[in-house]
């Protein structure tokens, strides 16, 4: 079993990461974990959007 961790800062990025893994790789997925974080630095909204495969 193994892991493999995306962080990206637009939610298209994000999956334009995931669809290049998996289309990239020949693998049988167990799960897919997804997670959406927002911080405010000064008067800015920073987005932080991610996604853990557990594949084999």
């Amino acid at each position: 079993m193994k892991v493999k961790i995306f962080d990206e800062s637009h939610e298209k990025d994000l999956e334009n990461s995931i669809n290049n893994f998996l289309q990239e790789n020949d693998i049988e997925i167990i799960d897919i974990k997804y997670q959406t974080a927002v911080a405010v630095f000064s008067e800015e909204q920073i987005y932080c959007f991610s996604a853990m495969i557990i594949y084999y």
